[in-house]
Parts: C-alpha cells; sequence; structure tokens
C-alpha cells in the first residue's frame, strides 16, 4: 500500500499540534465540461506547533491518531 501525499494550505493551527490543511484540486464535469473548484479539508499533526495560517505545506496519510486526524505534516514549502 502507498501512502499518499498532498499539497495544501493551512487554513488553521488553533488545536494543539494539529493543523487544519485545505486541498484544493481541479477537475472537469462531466456533463458540461466546465471546470469545477473542489476543496477538501484534511486534520494533519503539527508535533512542534511550527505551521502559521496562510502557510503552504505537503502532508502525507497516515495512521488514525485521533477521532479525524489521519495524516501528518512532511514540509513547509512556503510561509
Amino acid at each position: 500500500m502507498s501512502t499518499k501525499e498532498t499539497i495544501g494550505k493551512v487554513t488553521s493551527n488553533k488545536m494543539e499540534k494539529t493543523i487544519t490543511v485545505a486541498v484544493t484540486k481541479k477537475i472537469a464535469h462531466k456533463k458540461y465540461n466546465k471546470i469545477i473548484i473542489k476543496t477538501n479539508k484534511y486534520y494533519a499533526h503539527d508535533e512542534n506547533n511550527e505551521c502559521k495560517r496562510g502557510d503552504i505545506v505537503k502532508i502525507q496519510e497516515t495512521r488514525p491518531m485521533s477521532k479525524n486526524k489521519r495524516w501528518k505534516l512532511i514540509s513547509k514549502i512556503t510561509k
């Protein structure tokens, strides 16, 4: 089983050791072929509380760490 990695923007860092990451992807509508922007929100583990709101980060899928947290922070790409 391969581990998924994705890039997103931090929307919240108010929790202790947890960040909320919004991942957007562009897909084409099946019938009308219009480009639609879909957004998924993930909770990611941030061990050192190093991310701020607005940072672009890379996250990786991992074992369940809590009720909703299934991702961990790999690296910060930009501030």
